[in-house]
């Protein structure tokens, strides 16, 4: 299940669901784990850890569009949610990923609310295309890594 809406066009709310055969603790250590991030976010090149404080971190990432660099404040709040903020870069605004669930299953959330910058934004419609399309690729992945951790 997966939404998307342009606002203003020049902002867009994307909203992608799956449902995932698996304990919901598996699920977030799989997520939680920000430096993997690259293995199921193909969008996602690369990151450089700038500096780290508990549960919060300051990183750069190389996105895949043109190697753009983004800065991000990410924050884990455990065992559930994943708040991303966008500080520097093509990419304003913040990705949120929500783990629901039990020992038996697991909902797999992700709401990004963004706004590109500059030149950028009047590509917003085709860039949330690819973003929205990035993500069910991205949870499908962790889908079948955290359904083939618990056979």
């Amino acid at each position: 299940m997966y939404d998307v809406y342009i606002i203003h066009l020049t902002m867009a709310v994307i909203n992608v669901v799956m449902p995932i055969r698996a304990p919901s603790e598996t699920v977030w250590e799989i997520v939680s784990d920000l430096d993997a991030e690259p293995k199921f976010w193909k969008g996602t090149k690369s990151i450089r850890n700038i500096s780290k404080d508990g549960d919060r971190v300051h990183r750069e990432i190389t996105i895949a569009f043109r190697d753009q660099k983004c800065i991000q404040d990410v924050t884990l709040y455990p065992p559930n949610r994943i708040d991303a903020q966008f500080v520097k870069g093509i990419i304003k605004g913040n990705k949120e990923i929500v783990v629901a669930g039990d020992e038996q299953a697991t909902t797999l959330s992700v709401t990004w609310n963004i706004e590109l910058s500059g030149m950028m934004k009047m590509f917003t419609k085709m860039i949330a295309g690819h973003i929205e399309n990035g993500t069910r690729q991205a949870l499908s992945s962790i889908k079948h890594e955290a359904e083939g951790n618990t056979e």
